[in-house]
């Protein structure tokens, strides 16, 4: 997830006022779009979550791929209507905002979304820490595991402080970086099965742990593998930096869906097939074990686990980034308390909020991992889809909602090139909202999620709802004043 600047200078009611301030350069085309959208696509889930994936559903790893990838691109399509109708780079937090008016509905979505920024980057640290100890051959255990983890997550935030701006030529690198090794697994995958060396049957095995009946261990595991499908709602932050988003975001947004999963179903194929289900689930590096299993006499595997570091890495300091943003958004703003919003006097970098959200961040890793028992992988990244399958639910609504709502002017674009108010804007297709809604609804339920998951996330959004409380009475005891968003488009500034 990533966040550039929000617009600057709004009117009443969250329209931009033409020539209010500086604007964001609209410099991203086709191209550059479609490689930001597929490489933030890419990355923690597909490298972290193969393993578990398979061992919910068996060999037919490539089902709930399916299904999630079509919850997502259902999704996708509301986005696609309320970005070309609203082109500002607040995201979900502007739809909801604009929908429904409701301050605090606004923040709890806002909130949600941070935190699946930090349950995502904590995945990306332990999947890191897992490959660096496979990597240097390093025995040291969970304690290991977490002490790697939880010094990551503070070098991203030294890097954080330094001031860290969004950079299209590193997130083009990184997007090749993460696709080779990918690429890499589907290659030695289909190697093997050319040399005969392969259960190709395994990939049509539907086989389900603890006696759950099928349907319920699909939509678990599809659950799971809607982590791997996040990431194509943050292209709509670059909103204000793409030259004409009501044309180009519908094409470039379907066609980055397109490839990533195309990609993960290749990847899932590969996988199980080359090594055992039972073998790929318990393993914390499983896309390590169809590279060693498949091509046992290259030496692929000696640097394979630095390949999958250098691709997570990006994963984690985008979603510290934009986490670390979303709080200095809201606490400038006052809605969180206003010491959050900080910055350090030279770098005029949120010192305070990078320091609170690497904490929490920190808090979640060693809970997980050392108190609640579970796979910390999984946990987390199940965690990051939960939180967001409630923000699609909540956009889908509020897709509906706005319908009949007029379009935003787009800055720095002539209306009389039908651009302005009365421009043509995407139309999710009949009642795929509708769809979009129920389905994300349903995946939240306790037949989709492991109870852990609940856990997690009722602890982060809770720390939320106290800080806003504390805020609110502060405001109202002190300032006299509400407790209410003044520019939901900066957001992310």
């Amino acid at each position: 997830m990533s966040s550039p600047g929000g617009s600057e200078g709004t009117a009443t009611g969250g329209v931009p006022r033409s020539g209010d301030g500086p604007q964001l350069k609209r410099v991203m085309g086709t191209k550059l779009l479609l490689l930001f959208i597929v490489g933030d696509i890419l990355g923690t889930g597909v490298y972290a979550l193969t393993g578990r994936i398979a061992g919910e559903i068996g060999g037919a790893a490539w089902a709930p791929i399916l299904i999630a990838f079509a919850v997502a691109t259902i999704t996708a399509l509301s986005y696609l209507e309320l970005v070309t109708k609203y082109p500002q780079a607040a995201g979900a937090a502007l739809y909801t905002h604009k929908a429904f008016g409701i301050h605090f509905l606004t923040f709890l979505v806002t909130f949600a979304v941070l935190c699946s920024g930090i349950t995502s980057a904590s995945t990306a640290a332990k999947f890191l820490a897992e490959n660096f100890l496979v990597g240097f051959g390093l025995g040291w255990g969970q304690f290991g595991v977490t002490a790697i983890a939880v010094g990551f997550m503070v070098l991203l935030a030294l890097i954080n402080l330094r001031g860290v701006g969004e950079s299209i030529k590193f997130n083009v690198f990184l997007t090749v970086v993460e696709l080779t090794g990918l690429l890499i697994v589907i290659g030695i995958g289909f190697w093997a099965m050319g040399q005969g060396n392969v259960d190709f049957s395994r990939t049509v095995v539907f086989e389900t742990e603890g006696g759950k009946s099928i349907f319920l261990a699909l939509t678990a595991a599809t659950s799971l593998a809607f982590f791997s499908m996040v990431g194509f709602e943050d292209s709509v932050n670059m909103a204000e930096e793409t030259r004409d988003p009501a044309r180009i975001f519908p094409k470039v947004m379907l066609t980055g869906l397109g490839i990533t999963v195309f990609i993960y179903l290749l990847v899932s194929v590969a996988a199980v097939a080359v090594v055992p289900v039972g073998q790929l689930s318990e393993s914390q590096t499983p896309l390590l074990e169809v590279v060693q299993a498949g091509a046992p006499d290259f030496p692929i595997d000696v640097f394979y686990p630095f390949l999958s570091i250098f691709a997570v890495a990006n994963t984690a300091l985008i979603n510290m980034l934009m986490a670390s943003r979303l709080l200095y958004g809201m606490s400038k703003q006052e809605v969180l308390p206003r010491p959050l919003a900080l910055v350090l006097p030279g770098r005029r970098t949120p010192w305070a909020s990078v320091v609170f959200t690497t904490l929490i961040a920190i808090g979640v890793i060693v809970l997980v991992t050392n108190v609640m028992g579970a796979d910390t992988v999984s946990a987390l990244g199940g965690t990051t889809a939960l939180l967001l399958l409630c923000v699609f639910t909540v956009v889908n609504i509020a897709c509906l909602v706005l319908r009949k709502s007029p379009p935003d002017p787009v800055e720095g674009e002539d209306p009389a090139g039908g651009h302005g108010p009365g421009r043509k804007t995407f139309r999710s297709p009949g009642i795929m909202p509708w769809i979009g809604a129920l389905s994300c609804a349903f995946l939240v339920g306790p037949w989709a999620q492991d109870p852990i998951e609940y856990s997690i996330a009722g602890i982060l959004l809770a720390i939320g709802v106290v800080l806003w409380f504390f805020t609110w009475l502060w405001n109202r005891g002190v300032k006299a004043k509400r407790t209410r968003f003044t520019d939901p488009e900066e957001l992310h500034g």
